[in-house]
């Protein structure tokens, strides 16, 4: 395919892409605002970002088993209704409950669209140029995630929240009709459809107890109690059962073969620290912006711009160097080192640090995930069996997912632990602020005892100083967290082999392991034929003779013909 084809061909999968980034980072700034306007606490908060994560994260592993026996494009396009429908639905929300469902339903679709396009793009893109074009993709997302929040603000502080829900539909509709008209997918055999039910069902429930007593425990129930008990002990039982149900399924969903491979295994191992630190920064710099330093969510989207650009450069600027010269270890090295900075630096920010520094930390942290998210997903389809490249695509994606997922989850418990701790114990502090307001602190008070997440931007100046501190170190407490996995990102990316990147797209590299395979069974073939009869043997000495007397006989024929 020309530079032009493959534009022409990927058009529709950058655009649902990007209305997958655009309809969850719009909403990402007013989230704090849209919290407070239904009722909702800190647990409400982590758990309508964790809702998307969470079914985004389970079903990935499904739409790439799937992605293997159907039609890819068509799996695509039924991402991307339900996707939307899902998002436009949570705008009509009166409640936190109802949003996170919807949010739940939107992952669904947001898993089908992240491992799709990844699959779809192996199918037309061999892994030595596909790092040029990973580059836009990582782009648009670029674009999604800072133009997001900030059309999220505007909207919000304009026309009102619900309107974030609903900017996403008129790019869906487009992107349907893109996918039709521009996306040429190499025709597949096809095969029936076999899919893994009861491993879907066991996968489901054992991650979702693990995130349920994450964010529970040491809120509604202590960390050691009967509910952890039944909760991680249901979780790890789960677990368990799904892998012996993987081991004996003819179709499995997470084929555990896959873990024979290092470069998959030790992908899956760095996606999940990739994972922690995209999600959890994207989550909780929006929250430190409008909770600590008193920002508008429009003014919290332009605050996290170096991030953005961070991400854009790196996934841009190291895509295009990884196709030109075919290298990539020394880029994800470099990553994963970004990574384990920028997390660091970002666990010691407090509601004063100076902005130039955050912003430094910021853009550090985002050029780690641009320079990893992707490329990992890219070495893993390098070396994946071309027949399994939907689950292997999968794998990788489903396990930045549940990293992500768990990891919000974990950070948000710290977060509320921490604020719970720290109003506990600046009481004094916040009684002499409520004090200094006379009447209006009556008010005050009574929205604080409701227990729903404070407007911290709308307190008066004695109020508002101490909750900036609050969360200031909530916040940064919640980012030491990612620093760990971070580390253990890194040790996995050090260990990668350092395969070369094919020049075959992924359907060529089908049709060359069929050519292989005729060609050596021809000769293997033949060796194992039965024999249906024999051959006389012929003594060599014989033979000789034998044809030295034809010969004598030969010459005295012809010198008798002669003579006559």
């Amino acid at each position: 395919m020309t530079h032009r084809q493959v534009l022409e061909a990927l058009s529709g999968l950058i655009l649902g892409m990007f209305v997958s980034m655009l309809a969850s980072t719009v909403v990402s700034t007013s989230l704090p605002v849209i919290i407070h306007d239904l009722g909702g606490g800190q647990s409400a908060f982590t758990w309508v970002v964790t809702a998307t994560l969470l079914t985004t994260a389970i079903s990935t592993p499904i739409w790439g088993k799937l992605a293997d026996l159907m039609n890819r494009k068509l799996l695509y396009q039924i991402s991307i209704v339900i996707f939307v429908l899902a998002t436009a639905a949570a705008g009509f929300s009166q409640n936190p409950e109802t949003l996170i469902a919807f949010r739940a339903l939107q992952g669904i679709g947001a898993g089908g669209l992240a491992a799709l396009s990844q699959v779809l793009m192996a199918d037309i893109i061999s892994p030595r140029e596909r790092g040029k074009y990973m580059g836009l993709f990582g782009a648009v997302m670029a674009v999604a995630t800072v133009g997001g929040p900030l059309l999220g603000g505007l909207i919000t502080d304009a026309w009102g929240w619900r309107w974030n829900f609903f900017v996403a539909l008129p790019v869906a509709i487009a992107a349907l009709i893109i996918v039709q008209r521009t996306l040429k997918v190499p025709a597949r055999p096809k095969v029936k459809a076999k899919i893994d039910y009861l491993g879907i069902v066991l996968l489901s429930v054992s991650v979702s107890l693990l995130l349920v007593w994450i964010s529970l425990a040491g809120d509604s129930f202590a960390w050691w109690s009967l509910e952890t008990v039944l909760m991680a002990g249901g979780a790890l039982l789960g677990a368990v059962l799904f892998v012996i149900v993987e081991l004996r399924s003819p179709e499995p969903l997470v084929p555990l073969s896959l873990f024979r491979d290092r470069t998959f295994s030790l992908s899956v191992v760095a996606s999940i620290a990739t994972g922690i630190a995209m999600f959890g920064a994207s989550v909780y710099l929006s929250q430190y912006m409008q909770l600590a330093r008193g920002a508008t969510p429009t003014e919290a989207g332009i605050m996290t711009i170096p991030m953005i650009a961070g991400l854009l450069i790196a996934s841009m600027g190291v895509g295009a160097l990884i196709t030109k010269t075919g290298r990539w270890k020394a880029f994800l090295v470099v990553g994963a080192v970004l990574l384990v900075a920028g997390s660091t630096m970002l666990a010691t920010i407090e509601s004063d640090t100076n902005f130039v520094l955050v912003s430094i930390y910021m853009f550090a942290l985002g050029a780690g995930i641009g320079m990893t998210m992707q490329n990992l997903v890219l070495v893993v389809q390098n070396t994946a069996n071309p027949s399994q490249i939907g689950v292997a695509s999968s794998g990788v994606t489903f396990f930045r997912s549940l990293g992500g997922t768990i990891g919000v989850a974990v950070m948000g418990a710290a977060l509320a632990t921490r604020v719970s701790d720290l109003v506990t114990e600046r009481t004094d502090d916040i009684t002499a602020a409520l004090a200094s307001l006379g009447d209006e602190g009556v008010r005050w008070a009574a929205q604080l005892q409701t227990g729903a997440l404070p407007e911290v931007a709308a307190m008066p100046e004695a109020l508002r100083v101490v909750f900036e501190q609050i969360y200031a170190n909530g916040i940064s407490r919640a980012f030491l967290i990612a620093v760990p996995f971070a580390v253990i990102s890194l040790i996995a990316i050090v260990f990668l082999p350092s395969t070369p990147l094919t020049n075959m797209t992924t359907a060529e590299r089908l049709r060359a392991a069929e050519a292989d395979l005729a060609t050596v069974s021809v000769p293997v073939g033949m060796a194992t034929l039965t024999a249906t009869g024999s051959l006389p043997q012929v003594d060599a000495d014989a033979e000789t003779d034998a044809v030295v007397d034809a010969d004598a006989a030969s010459d005295s024929s012809g010198a008798r013909d002669s003579r006559r």
